[in-house]
């Protein structure tokens, strides 16, 4: 039975074209990700949903909340909690203002699509109710990039709180994707008094599920999904609680995974460094098995 690895048709075209160098490769845009968890009785569960099918990036793939770096997410204006940008910058092997865009990308994304803040009103505080009209109006102001998010912590009085987040791994979008991403994953834990909604547009369903339970859907075939998305559900599977996979992130290497293909016996074989499950054999001008 097949399992439920996000697989596009015109793959195989791409790979050859890329191959024969009538393909060049897009240049990747940088991009966050946030797996926000929360504990209950039966362990952590992590938030995801499920991307519209005419999406046409990932259309009907299970995800986390997330997006592209916005230009202006490294204004210099942002109050900033936690690490500094200059830790920030060596863990994702940035520079400072890359490192501030792409946390400020996670906080911001997360916020766009789930209705969650890591941010307070003081360093060691979080804002614990996001809901009302002018919230929402300034969310959809984001949104619009008619606001950016420097502005809007700055007109609401609040701090980025850095250190609720962890770096947990970056995948780098095939070179024979047209859409290419680099994306930082990070973890975080949903701050007490919030709660999330689906507030993004490119989402027709939103689940908190056991890491387990949505590996065990990929597997069947039931949940369709990103091999990144698949792989981090597997590492999250082994943490007892939010806090433990906050604790352990700081031990995660962020080495990016980016696939490859090569020619090998009269077919395309695809595959992901450290990733031996995602590995696909195209033969020429056939299927992929």
């Amino acid at each position: 039975m097949a399992n439920g690895q996000w697989y596009p048709a015109e793959w195989p075209e791409r790979i050859r074209a890329l191959a024969d160098g009538a393909l060049a490769p897009a240049v990747p845009r940088r991009a966050a990700t946030v797996m926000l968890l929360k504990d209950t009785g039966a362990g952590p569960v992590v938030y995801m949903l499920r991307r519209r099918a005419s999406m046409a990036f990932a259309g009907g793939a299970y995800a986390y909340p997330g997006g592209g770096v916005d230009p202006r997410d490294d204004e210099h204006h942002v109050r900033w909690a936690g690490p500094t940008r200059a830790w920030w910058a060596q863990r994702l092997g940035v520079d400072e203002g890359a490192a501030q865009a792409i946390v400020c990308a996670a906080v911001r994304e997360t916020y766009e699509e789930a209705g969650v803040l890591l941010a307070g009103p003081t360093e060691e505080s979080v804002v614990g109710d996001t809901t009302g009209a002018e919230w929402e109006a300034d969310r959809a102001a984001l949104v619009a990039r008619e606001l950016s998010f420097g502005g809007f912590l700055e007109r609401r009085g609040l701090v980025l709180r850095s250190d609720l987040l962890g770096a947990w791994t970056r995948w780098i979008t095939p070179e024979f994707e047209p859409r290419r991403y680099d994306t930082f994953f990070f973890v975080a834990a949903l701050p007490e008094g919030q709660r999330t909604r689906n507030a993004s547009t490119e989402a027709d369903r939103t689940v908190w599920i056991r890491p387990g339970e949505a590996a065990a859907g990929y597997d069947k075939g039931e949940l369709l999904m990103m091999p990144p998305t698949i792989a981090t559900l597997r590492q999250l599977g082994g943490y007892e609680s939010a806090g433990a996979a906050l604790a352990g992130a700081p031990a995660r290497d962020l080495t990016p995974v980016l696939a490859t293909a090569r020619l090998e016996d009269g077919e395309i074989v695809l595959s992901w460094p450290g990733h031996d499950e995602f590995t696909k054999h195209i033969p020429i001008g056939g299927a992929s098995a």
